[in-house]
């Protein structure tokens, strides 16, 4: 549930097209909720200025560009005060595509996109392990994606009353 009072319905369908396309065109968009260009260009802006909206991204199929391996890497770190030295230092390694903190048994998890199995050792090997205050990683190679999508978004309890008022 989104914890902002300033988004209403309108707000939520707009972000629910592009989060689904981000291509989409605002004027389409505009026809299909039966509102002005204008207005989605103001709502997007709004959004963007709250933070809500970070980026747009396309989602590419990497196998079709040649990168067959997707896997993931916990990280144990030697102290977590070394977080953000190590989080700089994997930012510098174009294969890793996602990072997080953790709670639990790694300190941080990784998601990394390679060509190969080679070429997921010797990013392990050359670039990962050599990092300062990496303790040890354990790797998980994907075997295949069954879905990755947006977030469902919903109005608090409050918000959805004033929109049926």
């Amino acid at each position: 549930m989104i914890d902002n009072s300033q988004l209403d319905k309108l707000d939520i369908k707009i972000l629910d097209f592009l989060m689904h396309d981000a291509m989409m065109p605002y004027t389409d968009i505009a026809k299909k909720l039966f509102v002005s260009s204008g207005t989605i260009h103001v709502r997007m802006k709004k959004l963007m200025q709250l933070g809500i909206i970070k980026s747009a991204n396309l989602h590419i199929n990497p196998g079709k560009l040649g990168y067959d391996i997707v896997a993931f890497l916990g990280i144990y770190l030697e102290k977590s005060s070394l977080f953000d030295n190590v989080v700089s230092d994997l930012k510098d390694i174009p294969e890793i595509t996602e990072c997080y903190y953790l709670t639990g048994n790694y300190s941080m998890f990784v998601k990394l996109v390679c060509k190969d199995t080679l070429h997921l050792r010797n990013v392990l090997h050359d670039k990962i392990q050599p990092i300062s205050g990496i303790d040890r990683t354990e790797t998980f190679i994907s075997l295949e994606e069954s879905f990755n999508r947006p977030v469902k978004i919903e109005l608090k309890k409050e918000e959805k009353k004033k929109e049926k008022a």
